[in-house]
């Protein structure tokens, strides 16, 4: 089991930058398959990206696609999400979630962290 924190939420304008860091508990960090979801007010959980076990692979949401960039330091138990050109709609709480399998879907993670708010004002 594996759990995991999420930080670096906050306010920022549009076109600004943020990155979230979420940090994981346990010995098997590199077990797991890391991605990031989120989810606005009134709509559902969707993924955002996700990386590979050893960090060679990568998946993105068109939404995020070249605004984006996942990456995770196994050796510190740290996932990150780097977000560019942020805009209005990228709004949302954040999670960070742990899998076995490496995909996009959402009943395919069975670890997540609380959350942690994005706001973009315009």
């Amino acid at each position: 089991q594996v759990q995991l924190v999420e930080s670096g939420g906050g306010l920022v304008q549009a076109g600004g930058s943020l990155r979230l860091s979420c940090a994981a508990s346990g010995r098997t960090f590199s077990s797991y398959v890391m991605g990031w979801f989120r989810q606005a007010p009134g709509k559902e959980r969707e993924f955002v990206a996700a990386i590979s076990w050893g960090g060679g692979s990568t998946i993105y949401a068109d939404s995020v696609k070249g605004r984006s960039t996942i990456s995770r330091d196994n050796a510190r138990n740290m996932v990150y999400l780097q977000m560019n050109s942020l805009k209005p709609e990228d709004t949302a709480v954040y999670y960070c979630a742990a899998s076995w399998s490496y995909g996009s879907r959402l009943d395919e993670y069975d670890f997540w962290g609380q959350g942690s708010q994005v706001t973009v004002s315009s």
